[in-house]
């Protein structure tokens, strides 16, 4: 059995409960592990998939978009560690993060379980390639990603600079079921009354969820609706070409090998931070087996 971790040392043994997101620690903890940052909310939102936010450390500077290193201790003693995008803006005080659940994952297994007025490690060092700057100016962007890694656009369709710099911004969400689209879809519900970003967002957001193994109005794989040209038709837009659209992809190393082949097909380059092009890959996504 794994030791409970900071202030979970502190409690009596028992179940544990999932958390309302509105539920926030009372007072800071006091700091038992290296680079630790205290949880301050936990959400289930189904037995898979779990959000979570944690302080943020006050000289941590990142872009939206960018990744940490995050984790607890392991069994060894030693921290164990795994790459999560950063899910808040680079503008929120606190930091968020969604997480996969994985039984027997080394981390997730005890990741899964965390609770107000715990501690995580936090490696304040966030890199990643899912940033604005990584793209050449366009009019259009498109955010695709499977399960899990909507997170780095959790931070940038929350992010003012993503509506600055382009005209319009497609958010693609493919997961299995209903149930698993539930955290991206609250999110963009509740942009357009975002006191900070709701006139920004305004009508430039389309938000194009699908499903591969349960029934929905949308369906179908992001590669299949891209290459068909179904999702164009659906919402009423210009098919991709290379001029005008930008793009960014997270999920599975499947999934973004994929992707790849269909962004360049409609002409589009891959880009870096060292050099923008038209579309960009997170490769440090975190899938099954955490």
């Amino acid at each position: 059995m794994t030791p409970p971790v900071g202030d979970a040392a502190l409690r009596p043994p028992g179940p544990r409960q999932s958390l309302p997101v509105t539920q926030t620690a009372t007072a800071p903890a006091p700091k038992h592990l290296p680079d630790a940052q205290t949880v301050t909310s936990v959400k289930h939102w189904t037995d898979r998939l779990f959000s979570f936010r944690v302080t943020r450390p006050q000289s941590l500077r990142f872009r939206s978009g960018e990744f940490v290193m995050i984790g607890l201790m392991g069994d060894n003693g030693k921290p164990l560690l795994r790459a999560y995008s950063i899910a808040s803006p680079a503008w929120d005080e606190e930091l968020e993060f969604y997480s996969i659940k994985v039984p027997d994952g080394p981390l997730t297994s005890k990741l899964q379980h965390i609770q107000v007025g715990d501690e995580i490690i936090l490696r304040p060092k966030p890199v990643g390639t899912l940033v604005i700057d990584a793209l050449l100016p366009g009019k259009r962007v498109w955010f695709l990603a499977t399960g899990t890694g909507i997170a780095p656009f959790a931070s940038l369709m929350r992010e003012p600079e993503t509506y600055e710099k382009f005209e319009e911004v497609v958010m693609m969400h493919t997961c299995r079921t209903v149930a698993e689209l539930e955290y991206g879809r609250k999110l963009v519900e509740s942009l357009k009354d975002d006191p900070l970003i709701g006139e920004l967002v305004g009508d430039k957001l389309k938000y194009y969820p699908t499903t591969t193994r349960e029934d929905f109005p949308q369906m179908g794989r992001i590669t299949d609706n891209l290459s068909s040209g179904k999702v164009f038709a659906d919402l009423g837009i210009a098919p991709m070409d290379a001029e005008h659209d930008r793009a960014m992809v997270c999920g599975s190393l499947a999934f973004n090998k994929d992707v790849m082949e269909v962004l360049e097909s409609f002409g589009l380059r891959e880009g870096a931070n060292s050099e923008p092009k038209e579309y960009v890959v997170e490769k440090a996504f975190v899938g099954d087996g955490i």
